[in-house]
């Protein structure tokens, strides 16, 4: 019986580094505007951090700073609470 070998696939990171494409660090767009406190009533902002199913987006996606990523979800729970933005899209 032959034995099988199985190829690693690169993740796309990798892909990237041997193309020579430089990776981009996100950053945190709070941190640009200089924003003290995200306000749960501003619907327009939170709705950029809420993916197509109504999750609420990862720090690793959105690129946001941890401490801006939890005042994003605090402000998200609010907002859903009081029925600004729906809790799942259909």
């Amino acid at each position: 019986m032959p034995v099988r070998t199985f190829k690693r696939k690169l993740g796309p990171k990798k892909r990237d580094r041997d193309k020579g494409l430089p990776i981009r660090k996100k950053v945190c767009r709070f941190c640009m505007d200089k924003v003290n406190t995200i306000d749960y009533k501003d619907v327009r902002r939170l709705e950029a951090f809420i993916g197509g199913r109504g999750k609420i987006v990862s720090t690793r996606v959105s690129g946001n700073c941890a401490k801006h990523q939890r005042q994003v979800a605090r402000a998200i729970k609010r907002a859903r609470f009081v029925s600004l933005v729906p809790y799942i899209r259909l």
